[in-house]
């Protein structure tokens, strides 16, 4: 398995590790507890190392999921989670986002409790807390390095001047986003902070949720159930965008057959061959797509390859969310 380092941390993982979302909630029903803990196990025995999680993520339960699942096995694995988004505990609505400094140590106790370890390897701020100095936020963090509850300090969807002044209180190991080849709007900024800072970039969605595998046929076959987010809150899977957008995936289904690859084979490729900083965490449930998802490792993109897919995101109708 190819590993490469994250940030300047010294904490290395495998290229491609594991969202684990999904198991829990936002992509139709949860995972039998059994069948989860079977794919995380397996994707262990494959080699994946690097398994990212969040507090919201099914209100704690995806959290105590994992906790189950790595139970004897914390040496063989690097676990990252997530805190700030705060949800309504009856309703799991969204409610806003605390990055403060009190809350920063209440969720990492909570999150330490619920996986049943006594450090998290990477500890992100989800999401940017417009209420919160960010240095107080990252100020904190860096008490829980000291302390030996964490080992290294993330952030998630933050701006190039946010990750600059963050870094500027205590080095940020890893910048968590949405990058994939229908969405690249990080490159103008954030990406070129994140090098010049030797910030990692961690991909979330490089499969953009499941467009760029190909398996959406037809505009018939997008997402409608009430369990999946993407039915109501991702307006790329949408009536009067997802025709065009799932066009442009032919092209990608296109350079897959040449190369005897999987459109999801080539997608990640893409991703992991924008430099060694970058590492892709995609998401799933079957144990099939872990396997072929890992063959990303084996398909080889020309530089032709990467300049026809590179002209895609501009085409892409609808925003992220």
């Amino acid at each position: 398995m190819l590993s490469r380092n994250l940030g300047q941390s010294g904490i290395s993982v495998s290229a491609i590790g594991l969202g684990c979302m999904g198991l829990s909630e936002f992509y139709g029903e949860p995972t039998q507890e059994s069948e989860a803990i079977d794919l995380l196990h397996r994707a262990i025995d494959l080699g994946v190392t690097h398994f990212d999680t969040a507090e919201i993520y099914g209100q704690g339960r995806n959290e105590q999921l994992l906790g189950k699942a790595f139970a004897g096995r914390w040496d063989q694995i690097v676990l990252a989670t997530k805190f700030g988004p705060q949800r309504d505990p009856a309703t799991g609505a969204f409610v806003g986002v605390d990055g403060s400094p009190a809350n920063v140590r209440n969720s990492c106790e909570k999150s330490l409790k619920r996986l049943g370890t006594e450090k998290i390897d990477l500890y992100y701020l989800h999401r940017v807390d417009p209420a919160t100095q960010i240095e107080d936020t990252v100020g904190e963090m860096a008490k829980l390095v000291q302390e030996g509850k964490i080992g290294a300090v993330g952030l998630s969807e933050a701006s190039a001047r946010t990750i600059e002044r963050a870094h500027a209180v205590h080095p940020i190991t890893a910048l968590q986003t949405e990058y994939s080849i229908f969405s690249r709007d990080i490159e103008k900024d954030i990406l070129p902070t994140c090098l010049k800072l030797g910030i990692s970039l961690v991909a979330y969605s490089p499969l953009g949720r499941g467009m760029l595998t190909g398996r959406f046929a037809t505009p018939s076959d997008r997402p409608t159930s009430e369990t999946d987010f993407r039915a109501q809150a991702q307006p790329r899977f949408q009536p009067g965008n997802i025709e065009t957008n799932l066009k442009l995936v032919e092209t990608i289904k296109e350079i897959a057959t040449q190369k005897g690859c999987t459109a999801a084979q080539v997608a990640l490729a893409w991703v992991l061959g924008q430099g060694d900083h970058v590492v892709a965490i995609p998401g799933t449930t079957k144990l099939a797509n872990l396997e072929s998802n890992l063959g990303a490792l084996d398909c080889r993109l020309t530089e032709e390859n990467r300049a026809t897919l590179n002209t895609l995101a501009d085409q892409v109708l609808g925003d992220r969310y």
